[in-house]
């Protein structure tokens, strides 16, 4: 890929003097960090990516085979950004169907009850990002440094210095060096994975759920026409989420990525089954509404947790995306959460002059912005996991009689629909569809 660099030697030659300095510093090429990279390439803002795990490396935790599932809200914030024309095998979402295992109660869903064309899109991972890294490499206001490690941050009253070493973890072998950064403004998105959170004191309140998720793709002997699946079991949810086809694919089969929440009791024992005895329990758990599963891909697994910063700020550095907030999986709110954050601190840095970039003013008026919005996604998925999970007669059977009502009342379809689609009162432009400034001479033609 052509994404642009800067050079080890140029950026060191820089050190301490006038040029070395950018607008703005964002730590984290993810998937948070480049869309707000590219959300304001048309911004007159100097901009410095900091990303220490090279796109294309084994290590690297944004970008691999994993898949998101993408809300109608996320699409028209990619549409505004002219992202979203050049996102590849994005698969709609039309229909979603969700069940509780081993009781009657269920509800369907579709995109007449949103008024949208889908409901949302399933998109790989690495799709995303190698759409988000290219467009940086063709943008004349954005910089990146791949590999290259925020190790400090040192603020005065109006500015920053972040001190960066290059060195690519994956590789201890690569050859460093250090240089100081100046700007106005610090982004953290890095989704926690340094310790700068700690080192400038954004400590999250954390909470570890008793499972975890395993991820697989299989193929199914029926083609999913859009459906996506959300099963509540004993476990956890378990999600089907359906996949565009390949040249390899089956005719008249369908693809699907599968989120199977576990709990950690029962990880190491799901984990290790051979790819038979894989499809023989996920059957068995999801039952044959998909159709008959085969060919699962190698298994993954991760913990699941729950955490935000009370206060996502200090000084003129501001958490983003999972670096401020992490939530449940189930009903896949996380990433379209932190791609909201990025609509409205865009808008945002688009309207703040020099003066006002990285100012208290301007972080608080983000902070107060997401915050309605950030707290109900944390309550929502947190109550669903606590309502699904919880087992007493009682329970289950108001559960199953809460999913029936709402499977016979289109206004509550509507109502969930608006707030797991990201659709409800919308303040953003770009969360709107609407762009920001207007596409200046800020693309390179030449890489």
């Amino acid at each position: 890929m052509s994404t642009k660099n800067l050079d080890a030697g140029a950026i060191a030659n820089k050190k301490m003097q006038a040029d070395s300095s950018y607008d703005i510093v964002i730590i984290g090429g993810g998937l948070v960090g480049a869309s707000l990279a590219v959300a304001l390439e048309n911004s007159n803002k100097s901009i410095l990516v900091v990303e220490p795990i090279p796109f294309s490396s084994n290590q690297q935790p944004s970008y691999d085979e994993r898949t998101v599932a993408l809300t109608y809200s996320a699409r028209q914030i990619y549409s505004a950004m002219d992202v979203w024309k050049d996102i590849h095998g994005a698969e709609p979402i039309t229909n979603i169907h969700i069940s509780n295992q081993g009781n009657f109660g269920q509800v369907h869903l579709n995109n007449t009850h949103s008024g949208t064309p889908a409901l949302g899109y399933v998109v790989p991972t690495r799709t995303i990002g190698q759409t988000l890294w290219d467009r940086i490499s063709q943008t004349s206001n954005i910089d990146m440094l791949c590999p290259g490690v925020a190790e400090n941050i040192i603020q005065t009253d109006d500015r920053c210095q972040v001190e960066i070493s290059k060195s690519d973890p994956s590789n201890p072998k690569t050859p460093g060096f250090s240089s100081v950064i100046e700007t106005k403004m610090v982004i953290l998105c890095d989704g926690g994975r340094s310790p700068l959170n700690e080192k400038i004191g954004l400590l999250p309140d954390s909470y570890n759920y008793p499972q975890s998720a395993i991820l697989s793709i299989v193929t199914a002997d029926r083609k999913h026409d859009g459906r996506a699946y959300e099963r509540f079991t004993a476990d956890g949810p378990l999600a089907f989420l359906p996949l565009a086809a390949t040249p390899e694919t089956p005719r008249d089969s369908g693809r699907y990525a599968v989120v199977w929440t576990t709990k950690t009791d029962n990880l190491e024992h799901r984990i290790s089954l051979d790819d038979d005895n894989f499809i023989l329990e996920l059957q068995d758990t999801f039952g044959d509404r998909a159709g008959v599963l085969s060919q699962p891909s190698p298994r993954k697994s991760y913990p699941l947790k729950k955490s935000s910063i009370k206060s996502p700020t200090n000084g003129r550095v501001l958490a983003l995306g999972n670096a401020a907030h992490t939530v449940h999986p189930v009903a896949g709110q996380g990433f379209n959460l932190g791609l909201r954050d990025v609509a409205s601190l865009a808008e945002l840095i688009f309207a703040a002059d020099h003066q006002e970039l990285g100012s208290q003013d301007m972080i608080q008026q983000y902070i107060a912005s997401r915050a309605r919005d950030t707290r109900m996604v944390e309550q929502f998925t947190h109550s669903l996991i606590g309502i699904f999970s919880n087992e007493y007669p009682g329970i289950s059977i108001l559960r199953n009689i809460g999913l029936t009502a709402v499977e016979h009342c289109p206004p509550a379809k509507r109502f969930l629909l608006n707030r797991t689609m990201g659709l409800h009162k919308q303040k953003s432009r770009l969360s709107m569809g609407m762009s920001l400034g207007s596409p200046e001479s800020t693309r390179s033609t030449t890489n």
